[in-house]
């Protein structure tokens, strides 16, 4: 078995084993998740992206099962890396890969983290609209997110398998990411509302199942008479789905401005979204006072989406990975200070 397999395989047991573990612990009871928990489980999930940022800067080299110059050769120019590589310096070479891998990954970690922060403005909007019982969010989140991971799998290696064999579709990814960043940015004061009888899920699940109308705790179906029905509840967590699956059309090609290894951009976006649940609680009550954030995240987008329209030209005017890591902290760190200096005033009613 090659290292490149079982490096793959430890991170999907990784997966399975943290899902398991949250499931088993926190899903059995129908409890609101407390601002400590989600504190303390966000703070888990952050150091353990950090221990994986580490693991890449020791082992990275395994990811790829580069053990000579002529394959670190090969997966230089296949992921686009661009790395100045020195044929008698095969240590220092790859110490150079590995170190830029670790860089890519911990860059792609920090956009797709703060590009789902726009996804919670919109689950809390969901929740609201669909009135869902605060205690069953976290049973919904967390089906939510394996799903997600499901797709995001088959999004990022069917994109990349398209960069490979046509490499011009990252202009268009840059062109879609600087149309998004307007977007957002003319739309960032726009109240968003969501209606549940007319949303097109809902609709769509109504034309073609049975749906029980009402909730039945923190059931997703329900048996009446022998017929299996869906609930309300059910509803919400197709709804999320289908959100994160628009979503992903923004997030992953903004990772593939960073980095075009398959490998980086799945576990850069799969630690993003696994943490996602746990930063969901914490800023739940907190996150309408972050109104710059829509801001900060549409020139982000704006920024990345000309940074993939600069394409390998970046690098000569300086806009390496760790320079784009830069920027882009600093526009996040920007809005949400200018969030905090300057409260959104309230509208006298």
């Amino acid at each position: 078995m090659s290292s490149e397999l079982i490096f793959i395989l430890g991170f999907v047991v990784f997966i399975v084993l943290m899902l398991a573990i949250d499931l088993g612990l926190f899903s059995k009871s129908d409890k609101p998740v407390s601002l400590k928990q989600a504190g303390i489980m966000s703070a888990v999930w952050i150091a353990l992206a950090l221990v994986f940022y580490a693991l890449l800067l020791r082992y990275g080299h395994l990811l790829h099962h580069v053990n000579s110059f002529a394959a670190l050769q090969q997966i230089n120019a296949d992921n686009f890396h661009d790395l100045k590589l020195d044929s008698h310096d095969f240590a220092g070479s790859l110490q150079r890969y590995r170190k830029n891998l670790g860089l890519e990954f911990i860059s792609g970690y920090v956009v797709e983290y703060a590009l789902s922060v726009d996804n919670i403005f919109v689950m809390v909007l969901i929740f609201t609209a669909f009135a869902v019982e605060p205690k069953y969010y976290h049973k919904v989140l967390l089906w939510g997110i394996i799903g997600a991971v499901v797709m995001r799998f088959v999004f990022i290696f069917v994109g990349s398998a398209l960069i490979i064999k046509f490499h011009w579709i990252l202009y268009l990814f840059g062109a879609f990411l600087i149309y998004t960043g307007a977007m957002m940015f003319i739309n960032r004061n726009k109240e968003e509302k969501i209606d549940p009888e007319n949303h097109p899920v809902v609709k769509f699940a109504s034309r073609y199942f049975a749906v029980f109308p009402k909730f039945q705790g923190g059931k997703f179906f329900v048996k009446i008479d022998s017929k299996r029905l869906i609930t309300p509840l059910f509803l919400v967590l197709l709804i999320i789905e289908v959100t994160d699956l628009v979503f992903a059309v923004d997030s992953i090609p903004a990772i593939f401005s960073v980095t075009k290894d398959p490998y980086i951009v799945f576990f850069s976006n799969i630690f993003a979204i696994l943490g996602l649940r746990s930063m969901f609680f914490l800023l739940v009550n907190v996150i309408d006072k972050f109104h710059y954030l829509k801001t900060g995240l549409a020139l982000l987008l704006t920024f990345i989406g000309l940074k993939m329209l600069v394409g390998e030209y970046g690098e000569k005017i300086g806009l390496t990975t760790f320079t784009s890591l830069l920027i882009i902290l600093l526009i996040l760190a920007t809005s949400i200070v200018a969030s905090l200096v300057f409260p959104k005033k309230e509208v006298a009613g």
